[in-house]
């Protein structure tokens, strides 16, 4: 008989509370036992890979979807290497985050811990079975897993690789659980588990989040979508411009990080947007443009309105000619996603003018907004991008699967002395 949801979480949530006791360097050997094993299991987890491609090819899934469920032997092997990058980073569990005395004597510490249990549930990206696995359990949480139906082999081929690695070491194997019935009655009642479920993150297209959002009745990250931009100032150089452009849109449409929208400012757009717009043409990217931009490219087509505020996951951009600055600051807000921004620019003056205009969760300065990932920005990994601004905001790491608390150190203080009798 299937064990249920709740008795999963049950589990999950016992084993939590011996995750949340141990030392960083018991964490990092049994991350490294999981790195180890995930290795070990390749030809497993890729076979696994290859029916669960095959069966989202059969059925006509979208080539983005494909995308990111596709694992080969290198992105297999980098897979392992995050598992070892989240290993190497500072424990965030127990971290004294400040400290000050008060005028009566009280010692107030702030000190991270672990949230407890989170509940993952995304889609299509068989490689956030490990990576959110190794971040909840160094930030000594335990974690419930529940992956799409489209990548249900190669999550349980990394799930077992896991869960065998924490049996070796002795420590429970709930603490990586993996919800294999792919109904989305299963998801509606993970998100009714109230008491027991400290966090859920979605992770995937724009329609699972908010599902997850209406229906949960747990906290929730969000990230509906990333519409990231790239503004070329009048002041750019084209070619470091253009280097950011073909980075952030051709090397990986099909994720939240790729730009999905060009803005370029009028005085730059004649001499600037004729070779990117070649460019983008050769590599096969389809532009939907502005009449602007369509004056200087033969191959763009006219833009919707719609169209700006987009997330293609494929190779499609569209391009606007602003004005002036502010026009391109208010292009943002109307159409951004508080994902990623990026300004390619050598005006020092209007760099903090971008940054500080915009709150989206990572500003670019003259840098791809593919780096816009925890593992470039040093977290090892990512178990997913926040857009909201709770206590978490942009990629989040293992620190940010934790909360402060307050420690309060006293000798005897009371807030009322007693009076007589």
């Amino acid at each position: 008989m299937s064990v249920s949801v709740r008795e999963l979480a049950l589990q999950a949530r016992a084993a939590a509370l011996e995750i949340a006791a141990l030392s960083g360097e018991r964490k990092r050997v049994a991350l490294a036992a999981m790195a180890d094993r995930i290795e070990q299991h390749a030809p497993q987890i890729l076979a696994a890979n290859t029916r669960d491609v095959a069966a989202a090819q059969s059925r006509g899934a979208a080539s983005h979807l494909i995308d990111r469920l596709r694992l080969d032997a290198t992105r297999l092997a980098a897979v392992a290497a995050a598992v070892r990058a989240v290993a190497a980073l500072p424990d965030p569990v127990g971290q004294l985050t400040h400290r000050e005395s008060r005028p009566n004597g009280l010692v107030i510490e702030r000190v991270r811990i672990p949230l407890g249990l989170i509940a993952m549930i995304y889609e299509a990206r068989p490689n956030v079975t490990a990576d959110a696995a190794a971040l909840c359990f160094f930030a000594g949480n335990a974690v419930l897993l529940r992956g799409g139906s489209e990548a249900l082999e190669s999550n349980r081929a990394i799930a077992t690789a896991l869960r065998e690695a924490l049996h070796g070491q002795g420590l429970p194997p709930a603490a990586v659980t993996l919800i294999e019935d792919p109904r989305r009655e299963c998801v509606l009642e993970l998100l009714q588990l109230h008491g027991l479920i400290d966090l859920a993150i979605p992770r995937g297209g724009e329609s699972l989040i908010r599902f997850v959002v209406e229906h949960a009745r747990v906290p929730v990250i969000q990230h509906y979508k990333g519409v990231c931009h790239l503004y070329v100032d009048a002041a750019a150089d084209p070619q470091l411009a253009l280097r950011l452009l073909i980075d952030g849109k051709t090397t990986r449409p099909a994720v939240c990080n790729a730009l999905e929208t060009l803005l370029v400012h009028a005085e730059i757009a004649a001499a600037f947007l004729p070779a990117a717009l070649a460019e983008l043409h050769v590599r096969g990217v389809e532009v939907r443009g502005c009449e602007r931009s369509r004056a200087l490219g033969p191959h763009v087509i006219a833009a919707r309105e719609a169209d700006f505020g987009c997330e293609f996951l494929d190779r499609i951009i569209a391009v606007r000619v602003v004005e002036d600055f502010e026009a391109a600051i208010d292009h943002i807000r109307r159409h951004g996603s508080d994902h990623t921004e990026v300004i390619a620019t050598s005006d020092p003056a209007t760099v903090e003018r971008f940054v500080d205009a915009l709150r989206s969760a990572v500003v670019m300065v003259n840098a791809s907004s593919r780096f816009s990932d925890g593992g470039e920005l040093g977290l090892g990994a990512e178990i997913g991008i926040s857009t909201s601004r709770l206590h978490a905001y942009g990629p989040m790491g293992a620190q940010a699967l934790t909360i402060e608390r307050f420690v309060v150190r006293g000798d005897g203080q009371v807030r009322h002395p007693l009076s007589s009798p």
